[in-house]
């Protein structure tokens, strides 16, 4: 059984505030004028409705104006979410009604920015909204994932807000039938290691990685640097996941 948090709220305020190789994030927020944040889509029970509501009221508190904050579904390859399904994965009405909320579509390539190759000669597209932020924050959940190990981090960036392009090179015959695709390996892992390209490619991210137990009940939360923040969830999780 995993030991679940006492005070799933409380703990998330005190993550956002003692961060992992990152600032604070009344911090982060200083001196910048645009946020993006990442959300997964409906597929991902992310603990949203717990996150949102403290994340967006430290950056309101640190002066960042409720306009120029931008919820951004990370959708991959999905449909987008909209209407009462995109109120359902907000969880809290007070966001789903002051924050601006959008969709990518990872099949508009005008809304994409080429960031060239990795080396392994996959194409990086991203979401321009998330690119041209001062303040780029990705949210997510951190669990076994049959292909990139670990879900949560640098996942909800690609494929979550991926050009199609990306998205069609992570799902080949190189990165899918290689030994150590598979569930808890991130070592060797081709598809987490383009991934890890990736997000270097475009610069810091900061990321709010959670884990849950079988009732959906909060078991860890950390904060920061998108890589660390999802390496010490992951540190958590293999606990329960082997």
């Amino acid at each position: 059984p995993m030991p679940v948090l006492a005070d799933s709220s409380e703990s998330i305020s005190e993550a956002l505030l003692n961060p992992l190789q990152s600032p604070t994030l009344p911090e982060l927020a200083q001196n910048k004028k645009t946020v993006c944040i990442l959300i997964c889509d409906i597929t991902r029970p992310v603990p949203n409705g717990l996150i949102l509501p403290p994340l967006v009221d430290m950056l309101v508190e640190a002066g960042i104006k409720k306009e120029d904050i931008l919820i951004l579904v990370a959708t991959g390859l999905h449909r987008p979410n909209e209407g009462e399904e995109l109120r359902e994965l907000i969880g809290s009405d007070e966001i789903y009604n002051t924050i601006r909320i959008e969709n990518h579509f990872a099949r508009d390539r005008a809304a994409h920015i080429d960031l060239g190759f990795t080396s392994s000669n996959i194409p990086i597209g991203i979401d321009r909204r998330f690119y041209d932020a001062d303040l780029k924050i990705a949210t997510g959940l951190v669990k076994p994932h049959f292909m990139a190990g670990y879900s949560g981090g640098r996942k909800v960036v690609a494929p979550g807000v991926a050009y199609q392009d990306t998205i069609l090179k992570f799902h080949t015959a190189h990165v899918l039938e290689h030994k150590n695709s598979d569930n808890c390996i991130l070592e060797g892992n081709p598809l987490h290691q383009a991934q890890l390209e990736i997000i270097r490619s475009i610069g810091d991210i900061y990321a709010v990685n959670t884990v849950i137990d079988e009732k959906r009940r909060l078991g860890k939360v950390t904060f920061g640097a998108i890589e660390p923040s999802h390496l010490e969830a992951v540190a958590f999780m293999k606990k329960y996941a082997e």
